[in-house]
C-alpha cells in the first residue's frame, strides 16, 4: 500500500469525526502488519479528558479485532494547515505496540511528513 493510499483511509474516517469543541475533525488510518488497515476518527466530549483521539481508536478497534503488530499510521486533520501529528497520549498507546511504527502526518492540504514513533516519543517504551 502506498502512502497516499493509507492516507486517503485516515481522509475519508476523518469525514465522521465528532469535533463540535475543537472542530478539528481528525482521523487515522492504522496499517497492520497483516495488510490490514482499521480506521477511526476523534470523538470528541465536553469533558475533555474524556475525548478519544482517533490514533488510540483505531489501535483500541485494531486490538478488539486480535491485531498487535502495527506498521505505520496515518493521521489527517480536515481542518489543519499544519501537520497532525499525535499527542502525548496517543503517542504512548501507539509506542505500547511499536517504537519503529511510521507516522505519517497529514496536512488539510494532503501535504505529509513521516516520523518514526520513537522521533516523537524519545526513550520511549521498547
Amino acid at each position: 500500500m502506498t502512502d497516499r493510499e493509507l492516507i486517503n483511509y485516515a481522509v475519508d474516517a476523518a469525514a465522521n469525526a465528532y469535533a463540535p469543541y475543537s472542530k478539528v475533525g481528525t482521523g487515522a488510518a492504522l496499517e497492520c502488519a497483516d495488510g490490514t488497515v482499521v480506521t477511526a476518527c476523534t470523538v470528541e466530549n465536553s469533558a475533555i479528558g474524556s475525548t478519544i483521539c482517533a490514533e488510540r481508536a483505531a489501535v483500541c478497534l485494531a486490538v478488539a479485532q486480535g491485531k498487535r503488530r502495527f506498521r505505520r499510521i496515518a493521521i489527517y486533520s480536515r481542518e489543519s494547515s499544519d501537520y497532525c501529528v499525535p499527542c502525548g497520549q496517543c503517542r504512548q498507546v501507539l509506542g505500547e505496540f511499536s517504537q519503529d511504527m511510521e507516522v505519517l502526518c497529514v496536512r488539510a492540504d494532503g501535504r505529509y511528513v513521516s516520523y518514526k514513533l520513537r522521533e516523537l516519543l524519545p526513550l520511549g517504551r521498547s
